[in-house]
């Protein structure tokens, strides 16, 4: 599909959680998060982990310099999790 759209002239680039798949499935552009699959952004509520994936996401597809170029972005899902339950814990109290 997202070949299909870069066809018609829209660049596309995908947010991905599975590397060997995007490897294979070779898209025109991905990014690679380290994270849990179904959580491609990240945890709840985590406002700025969500914003710096879609940012870093965004700036690859302007700056991929060839097709298939598969960008890994520097976040760990342990830190992702962890920063998670802060803010989840922090709501709670608020409530």
């Amino acid at each position: 599909m997202q070949r299909a759209v870069e066809h018609r002239g829209i660049p596309t680039v995908s947010i991905s959680v599975a590397l060997d798949v995007t490897e294979h499935a070779k898209p025109p552009r991905a990014v690679f998060v380290p994270f849990m699959m179904g959580h491609h952004f990240g945890t709840p509520f985590h406002v700025e982990l969500q914003r710096r994936v879609i940012t870093e996401a965004l700036t690859h597809l302007v700056e991929a310099d060839q097709s298939g170029e598969v960008r890994a972005l520097p976040f760990t899902w342990a830190q992702a999790r962890r920063e998670g339950k802060a803010i989840e814990e922090a709501i709670r109290r608020m409530t």
